[in-house]
């Protein structure tokens, strides 16, 4: 969560101190180089046909949808 909340400090330069879970700082504009960020530190690719909005609306929902190892278990190959 480390990188997440250095990147968002980055593209917000207004926020000081840590950032409240609940709090919304991406726009439309960074969402994309936010998906990237993602999955470079989860290792794994995003579908962004099989997310929603609402799994990017928060830290708390970004942290279990796509860091916690249980928020994104791999599709079996077959």
């Amino acid at each position: 969560m480390d990188q997440v909340s250095a990147w968002l400090h980055e593209k917000n330069p207004g926020l000081d101190g840590p950032i409240g879970v609940d709090e919304d700082l991406i726009d439309s504009m960074d969402f994309l180089e936010f998906v990237d960020l993602l999955e470079e530190i989860s290792g794994s690719s995003i579908d962004l046909q099989e997310v929603t909005i609402d799994d990017f609306r928060t830290l708390a929902r970004v942290k279990e949808r796509f860091l916690d190892p249980a928020g994104h278990a791999e599709v079996p190959a077959g």
